[in-house]
C-alpha cells in the first residue's frame, strides 16, 4: 500500500485479518537469533543488551526499510532513542510498510515535523510536578516516576521529552524527595510507578522502593505502569512475581495496542502475574492504522482476556510533538466504542478517554446514550440503536405509590 493510501479511512479490518485469526496465540519465534541459546534468549537482560539502536542495524536486519523510515532512524536520537527488543522485533512484518507493530516502534521522519497545536508535554505534568520526579496532579494519587528508561521506545511516548534523555531532559529522579512529600501529605492514597519502565529496575531495587512506600500508612494502593510484559516478557520472572506479591494490593496497567502484540510468551507472563495475585488492567493508545478499526480493537480486548487482563483504558493518542502521522480521529473513536459497548462482553469495554491538554486530567469521552433528560423522565438509546424511557423523580423517590397488596398469578 502506497503513503497516499493511509489517508483513506477504512471501517474493514487490515488484509488476512479476521476475529479469530487475530485471537490466535503465536509465539514470536527466534527469527535472526535462531542459534542464540535458550538461557540467552529467555534471559531479559540479554534482551537488553542486544537491542537494535541505530538505522544501520535496522537497515541491516530488515532491508525493506522505507526511506522515510531510515531518516528518521538517523535523526531519531534527537527526539527519542530508537530502540527495540529482539523479541518484539520478531513480530515485525518485513513486507508490510503498514505493520501495526512496524508504526509503532520504527521511527519515520514524520516525527520532526510538529504542528501548531502539539506540545512537549501535553499532560502538564511539569507544572504539576511538586519535587522532581513525582507528578500530583489527582487529589489523591501521585504519579511517581522511576527512570526514563523502556526496554523499547514507543514512537507516540507522551513522555518524549525525558525518556531516554535524546532531548537532554537529563532526567534524574530523587526517591528520597519523592518518598518525603508522599508521607508528608496524608490526602495520597494511591502511588502510580511509572516512568520510563519501572521494570527495568532490578529486582532488589524494586523491592527496596515499594517497602518505602509501603511503610508509609496513608498509602492504601500501589500501582506499576510497564510495557515491559509485551515488550520483553522475559523480564516477568518467578523471582518478580514473588517478590512483587509481598506488596498487596498492588495492581499493574500494561500496555499493549494491538493483538498480534499477545503472544504465547506475553500470555505466560500474563499468567505468572496474575497467579501471583495481581490485578492486570491495559491501557491503548488509539493509534492511526494500528487499532483505529473495530474489528480489530474488540478482537484485542477479547484477547487480553484470554490473558486474564481487563481492558482499562484506550487512549485518544496525546499531542505530543511529531505524533499526528499515528493520531486517529475522536470521530474515530467514538465509534469504536459504539461497537464494543453491547457488542462483546462488559468486561472488554474499557473507558476511552482523552487526556486534556495542558493538564486537564483524563476526560471520558462516550457514545451518547443519554439522549434528554428532565425532571419527569430519562429518554436514553440502547446499543441497537432502540430509545427507551425512565422515569424520573427529582427526589430520587418514586412517582407513584406502590400498591397496598400485590397479587401473585396463579401458577398453572
Amino acid at each position: 500500500m502506497k503513503d497516499k493510501d493511509l489517508s483513506e479511512s477504512s471501517d474493514e479490518p487490515p488484509a488476512g485479518s479476521s476475529s479469530q485469526s487475530l485471537k490466535q496465540f503465536h509465539s514470536a519465534g527466534r527469527g535472526f537469533w535462531r542459534d542464540v541459546s535458550d538461557a540467552d534468549w529467555n534471559d531479559w537482560r540479554w534482551q537488553l543488551k542486544h537491542r537494535i539502536t541505530n538505522a544501520e542495524q535496522l537497515q541491516r536486519l530488515m532491508p525493506t526499510l522505507t526511506p522515510e523510515e531510515f531518516a528518521g532512524a538517523k535523526l531519531a536520537n534527537t527526539k527519542l532513542a530508537l530502540a527495540i527488543t529482539p523479541y518484539f522485533f520478531n513480530l515485525i512484518d518485513p513486507a508490510d510498510e503498514n505493520c501495526p507493530i512496524r508504526l509503532q516502534v520504527i521511527p519515520k521522519v514524520a516525527e520532526t515535523h510538529t504542528a501548531s497545536w502539539e506540545m512537549r508535554d501535553p499532560c502538564g505534568e511539569d507544572s504539576h510536578s511538586p519535587v522532581p520526579g513525582l507528578v500530583h496532579r489527582y487529589p489523591d494519587r501521585v504519579l511517581f516516576l522511576v527512570t526514563d528508561r523502556c526496554a523499547a521506545y514507543c514512537r507516540y511516548c507522551t513522555r518524549s521529552r525525558l525518556v531516554s534523555n535524546a532531548t537532554g531532559y537529563d532526567f534524574h529522579p530523587e526517591f528520597d524527595k519523592q518518598i518525603a512529600y508522599i508521607a508528608a501529605h496524608p490526602e495520597i492514597r494511591d502511588v502510580l510507578l511509572s516512568g520510563g519502565d519501572p521494570l527495568l529496575l532490578s529486582d532488589e531495587k524494586l523491592e527496596n522502593l515499594l517497602s518505602r512506600l509501603r511503610a508509609i500508612p496513608h498509602v492504601e494502593f500501589l500501582r506499576i505502569g510497564s510495557r515491559i510484559p509485551t515488550f520483553l516478557p522475559q523480564r516477568i520472572t518467578p523471582e518478580l512475581c514473588a517478590m512483587l506479591k509481598k506488596f498487596h494490593p498492588l495492581f499493574m496497567s500494561i500496555h499493549s495496542n494491538h493483538p498480534r502484540e499477545l503472544t504465547t510468551e506475553v500470555r505466560d507472563a500474563m499468567g505468572r502475574l496474575a497467579d501471583a495475585g495481581i490485578p492486570l488492567g491495559n491501557q491503548s493508545v488509539l493509534l492511526k492504522h494500528v487499532n483505529d478499526n473495530a474489528e480489530v480493537m474488540k478482537a484485542h480486548m477479547q484477547k487480553l482476556l484470554m490473558c486474564r487482563v481487563k481492558p482499562y483504558y484506550i487512549y485518544q493518542c496525546d499531542l505530543i510533538s511529531g505524533s499526528a502521522h499515528l493520531r486517529a480521529s475522536v470521530r474515530k473513536g467514538i465509534e469504536i466504542m459504539q461497537q464494543l459497548r453491547g457488542h462483546t462482553t462488559g468486561y472488554a469495554v474499557p473507558q476511552y478517554v482523552i487526556d486534556a491538554p495542558g493538564g486537564g486530567g483524563k476526560v471520558p469521552i462516550n457514545p451518547e446514550y443519554v439522549l434528554s433528560h428532565n425532571a419527569d423522565r430519562v429518554v436514553i438509546r440502547n446499543f441497537e440503536g432502540k430509545i427507551f424511557e425512565y422515569p424520573e423523580a427529582a427526589d430520587g423517590t418514586p412517582l407513584s405509590k406502590p400498591p397496598k397488596e400485590i397479587e401473585e398469578p396463579e401458577l398453572v
